[in-house]
């Protein structure tokens, strides 16, 4: 087994990429690095050594001798490394780049506002409650699912784009996983919901899910 996955088990980037994983039906290790306990496990040294973000994902290709960071790197790598009948980033140059944007839009703009350091630097730094931090993350989830809905709208099908899942789809339901957790009312977006329904009935976002991780019981 060549791929090792360092994750946790709620961190939505780590969720794309186990979501990625599943869908190309390649084996991995997954070593889980607890993000709260022992003062986050991401602060130790090998840990820094491996990843000097000190963030999850890292991915361990022992094969190709590589080591990657950062989500969306590591879903277009694997979409390059094990071609399969799940295409993640369309051939074609303008789809391409739409899904890319979809994907930008959340991982760029939308997720990193609701990091757990983020959260965590509101608490710490300027003594704000849990309530405010929470409203805080809702807040940025919900102006960016007002105009992710719209866009949705000239675009979608089953999933993100027509009736494809693309890389898009796996930031999409990760982040409405987040969006649950802070309250967001989701009625709002039903083109939204629809589409994480649809992906979240195929057994590999299925498996990839937060709660079906061996370490969320950590």
């Amino acid at each position: 087994m060549s791929l090792t996955l360092y994750g946790y088990w709620r961190s939505t980037a780590s969720y794309r990429v186990r979501i990625a994983l599943n869908l190309k039906g390649v084996e991995y290790q997954y070593v889980p690095v607890h993000l709260v306990n022992e003062g986050g496990q991401q602060h130790s040294a090998p840990y820094k050594q491996l990843n000097p973000a000190q963030l999850v994902p890292t991915l361990v290709d022992d094969d190709e001798d590589i080591i990657l960071n950062q989500s969306l790197a590591i879903i277009e790598y694997l979409d390059e490394r094990f071609p399969s009948s799940y295409q993640l980033i369309p051939s074609h140059k303008t789809e391409r780049a739409r899904v890319r944007a979809l994907a930008q839009d959340i991982a760029c703009d939308t997720q990193p506002l609701s990091n757990l350091r983020v959260l965590n630097q509101l608490k710490n730094e300027y003594s704000a409650e849990q309530e405010s931090v929470n409203k805080w993350a809702a807040h940025w989830i919900t102006l960016s699912f007002d105009a992710i809905e719209k866009r949705l709208q000239t675009q979608a099908g089953k999933y993100c784009f027509d009736f494809d899942v693309t890389m898009a789809d796996l930031c999409l339901v990760p982040q409405v996983y987040n969006a649950h957790r802070f309250n967001v009312d989701m009625t709002q977006y039903p083109l939204i919901q629809k589409i994480t329904d649809n992906c979240n009935a195929l057994p590999a976002f299925e498996k990839a899910l937060p709660e079906n991780q061996v370490d969320s019981v950590l």
